[in-house]
């Protein structure tokens, strides 16, 4: 489907993005605030991995491969229709910055957990307990130190496990709730 949706910055900048039928996109304004949050933690220098768990366009994952040109990004998701859309998404981006599975981010965690330190949750909203499982989940696998931005509705009462995450950021836009977190040492 067309769509209004477009890379907001760096080498990929303008690109317009198709989306999955009845897929609900993280809005450019609110992407644009999210990446302006990360640009304050995460170093240029640093060699990014990132996760885009739940894929759907793909957004997340292509603004963090078009605004670090050191990263790379894994994008899951269990749609078909997902797939092929992140595969037009991704059709001018180098193949070996990439790589698109079809899978269950939930069972695919022990797969990836340990490679990333940038992960991105954004699960349908009418789904919100598949992304506060995720997020459960993942801190028994990721490193210390890795970064989670995590998108949920606003009116879901959530509050991530401050034992295993530090809260870095935490905005609302519009009917979007960001957290950005960080894995803690296990001491």
């Amino acid at each position: 489907m067309d769509s209004k949706l477009q890379i907001i910055s760096g080498e990929y900048r303008g690109r317009k993005l198709m989306l999955p039928t009845g897929a609900r996109p993280t809005q450019n304004m609110a992407r644009a605030a999210v990446f302006n949050m990360l640009a304050t933690i995460i170093q240029v220098r640093d060699k990014i991995t990132a996760w885009d768990a739940f894929a759907g366009s793909g957004a997340l994952g292509i603004e963090t491969l078009s605004r670090w040109t050191n990263a790379t990004t894994i994008f899951t998701d269990v749609s078909d229709e997902s797939i092929k859309t992140l595969r037009k998404n991704t059709n001018v981006i180098a193949a070996n910055r990439f790589c698109i599975i079809n899978t269950d981010a939930t069972k695919a965690i022990k797969n990836y957990a340990n490679d990333v330190n940038l992960v991105f949750i954004d699960p349908p909203y009418e789904n919100a307990n598949l992304g506060i499982g995720f997020v459960t989940k993942l801190a028994e696998s990721v490193r210390p130190g890795t970064i989670v931005v995590q998108e949920i509705e606003k009116i879901v009462p959530y509050s991530p496990d401050e034992t295993k995450w530090e809260i870095l950021r935490d905005k609302t836009y519009g009917r979007a709730r960001f957290l950005i977190l960080r894995r803690k040492s296990d001491k």
